[in-house]
């Protein structure tokens, strides 16, 4: 799967973290060099692991889009707040409340 980020195009691996040791200490990754973003699919019933990893996995996704998106205006490498996981994440899991609250009144 692709998805185009401000005129690049990035593709998107779903995989679990033994195919990938970038995965062994985080849920996902941006690698902007070679325009590729990896989100770890999780193994499934395992003891203490969220009920919704779906809904995870989803957000994971969106916060390494978001990467990207920072990566591609040129903010990433200039900016102190752009790489902050605290700001990502909190687009990243706000993003499908504020889409809902744009389309609500027409803003898109």
């Amino acid at each position: 799967m692709t998805v185009n980020v401000l005129g690049e195009s990035y593709t998107l691996n779903f995989i679990s973290e033994e195919e990938d040791e970038g995965l062994k200490d985080c849920d996902g990754y941006c690698d902007d060099t070679i325009k590729t973003l990896v989100v770890k699919q999780y193994k499934r019933g395992e003891p203490g692991s969220k009920k919704a990893l779906d809904l995870q996995e989803k957000k994971n996704f969106r916060h390494e889009i978001i990467h990207a998106f920072l990566c591609e205006s040129g903010l990433a490498e200039n900016s102190t707040w752009a790489q902050e996981e605290e700001m990502v994440d909190w687009f990243a899991k706000q993003f499908p409340k504020l889409a809902a609250a744009f389309r609500e009144v027409d803003a898109l």
